[in-house]
């Protein structure tokens, strides 16, 4: 079946009427599409984003806020290069002991904050520290307050952390997460708040102007340690409104546009002064299912197969997602660095193989059903996988939720028994959305399996890619044999850029990466 649903086809009418007006309205203004020369001059850049930066505090705000900018006005004592593999940055080098809980990090020497302070190992303690301090309220705190028992500095160039008990993606976290302020600075502040309003990083960039709700400038910080960038101006714009993002690149008003919509994609391509860039942020679009409860008929392992093999996965990334996606077979995104198996094919669709497995499950004329979908979610997903269902017997209701209200649900384990969501790679380690998603105890997880907790606990004591990787690729099967979630389609960042801007995406993340940019 490769139905294309009302509401989707209306949508689609709505994008192509208002992509015919804005082409009409450029031409009839005499502007050239797709200019290909800078929106102000070859050394800035000039961004549009899809939504405004929150709050300037990587430290304090969540991952989705800090993406579009911590990478450029902080640094890590180890990141990730443009694949996903780890490499040193504010550290020269780091050692593990042998029983797996003692980290000695080796700094380098020289590093200044966009204050003129030089960076010392009392830095890293007290950003660790503030961290995981419950009064900052911050997002990473999960990340680093079970795990980390205590800090030592012995010299100024080095940092001891010991664990609590050995955690194998540790350095991922480290290179994810840990964002490096200044302890003299911050401290000095009357009071925490502050920070965001004026922050204080070691990145190749520093803040110089913040127009809340308009944009974000950004200078190049000439102190920095690294590789200076090429381009001395960063100016993110806010334009929250999909099509207008399309209008400012196409008119030549900004130099890159972010989170493009993907109606426009096709079109984007055949302009001949622009690039469009699918980027896959290795986050699977799925259903999450919560089968912990006996009483649900998800608790059995045919209905979740009956699920799977009820709904086109296909079609849905056809006509929802207009083919830019890609069909899983197992929940660990074949973007990540390491931990997928390609030979783990997706269950394919197979409606009457639905309906035997719902027989056999003991529902012959199905049951019904909510589905929590979240605004920002492509509603017409939702109404697709309703009406897949609904041809097998599974009568859904779709309870349409804002993003605000249904995340405080999501978090308190309420959006049950069903919900679109997503899982976005932040760490490069399958960790991040395994133990979230399906260990037992995990933040998002209504999901257990004794083998699957087996090999996390295993996972805990394990370190390298290589070994990592086997552990995570066993798991992927477990999962993908019992259902664990309604899987949908690999996601996707749709980017374009002036074909002369030289650039190369941060991939399978969401986070966006300037410290490499410039015009050809």
């Amino acid at each position: 079946m490769h139905s294309i649903f009302g509401p989707h086809s209306l949508v689609s009418l709505n994008r192509l009427a208002q992509s015919t007006l804005l082409t009409l309205a450029c031409a009839a203004s005499g502007m050239a599409l797709a200019q290909s020369q800078p929106a102000v001059d070859k050394q800035t850049l000039v961004i549009a984003l899809d939504k405004e930066v929150q709050s300037l505090d990587a430290q304090v705000t969540a991952s989705g806020d800090s993406q579009r900018y911590a990478l450029q006005i902080y640094d890590t004592l180890y990141g990730f290069d443009a694949k996903g593999n780890i490499i040193p940055r504010m550290a020269e080098s780091y050692n593990i002991s042998n029983d797996g809980l003692t980290y000695t990090f080796k700094l380098r020497k020289g590093i200044k904050f966009h204050n003129g302070d030089e960076l010392t190992s009392d830095d890293i303690k007290f950003s660790v520290e503030r961290i995981i301090d419950p009064a900052s309220r911050s997002t990473r705190r999960p990340f680093f307050a079970p795990v980390i028992d205590r800090i030592e500095t012995p010299d100024p160039l080095t940092v001891v952390m010991t664990l609590k008990y050995p955690d194998g993606a540790f350095l991922n976290k480290v290179a994810g997460f840990l964002f490096i302020t200044g302890k003299r600075y911050t401290t000095s502040l009357a009071k925490p708040e502050d920070f965001a309003a004026s922050p204080i990083g070691s990145g190749p960039y520093k803040v110089k102007e913040n127009k809340i709700g308009q944009s974000l400038t950004l200078e190049r910080f000439e102190d920095f340690y690294g590789t200076k960038p090429n381009i001395k101006t960063i100016t993110y714009k806010y334009i929250p409104e999909a099509t207008s993002r399309v209008n400012a690149i196409l008119t030549g008003e900004v130099d890159i546009a972010a989170k493009l919509p993907l109606a426009d994609v096709a079109r984007l391509r055949n302009e001949p002064s622009l690039v469009v860039i699918s980027n896959p942020v290795s986050s699977p679009m799925h259903v999450r299912l919560y089968s912990d409860d006996s009483a649900s008929p998800l608790h059995k392992r045919d209905v979740r197969l009956a699920l799977n093999y009820a709904v086109d996965a296909d079609a849905i990334i056809k006509s929802v997602f207009h083919g830019i996606g890609a069909p899983m077979g197992t929940f660990i995104s074949k973007f990540y660095p390491y931990g997928s198996s390609p030979d783990i094919q997706p269950y394919g669709y197979n409606p009457a193989k639905a309906r035997e497995l719902l027989k056999k499950a003991g529902y012959p004329q199905g049951f019904d059903i909510v589905l929590n979908d979240a605004v920002g979610t492509p509603k017409e997903m939702a109404e697709a996988v309703a009406a897949y269902l609904g041809q097998v017997g599974i009568r859904v209701k779709i309870n349409r939720i804002d993003y605000a209200a249904w995340s405080r649900l999501n978090n308190a384990h309420k959006t049950g028994p069903m919900t679109t969501t997503q899982f976005t790679n932040a760490i490069y380690d399958p960790i991040h959305p395994i133990a979230g998603s399906f260990k037992k105890d995990g933040p998002w997880s209504n999901y257990y399996n004794p083998e699957v907790e087996a090999l996390i606990t295993q996972l805990d004591s394990t370190t390298g890619a290589d070994a990592r990787g086997a552990l995570f690729r066993k798991i992927g099967k477990l999962l993908h044999d019992d259902a664990a979630a309604l899987l949908i389609t690999e996601l996707f960042d749709v980017f374009a850029m002036k074909k002369d801007v030289d650039w190369e995406v941060q991939e399978g993340s969401g986070f966006i990466n300037f410290r490499q940019v410039g015009w050809k």
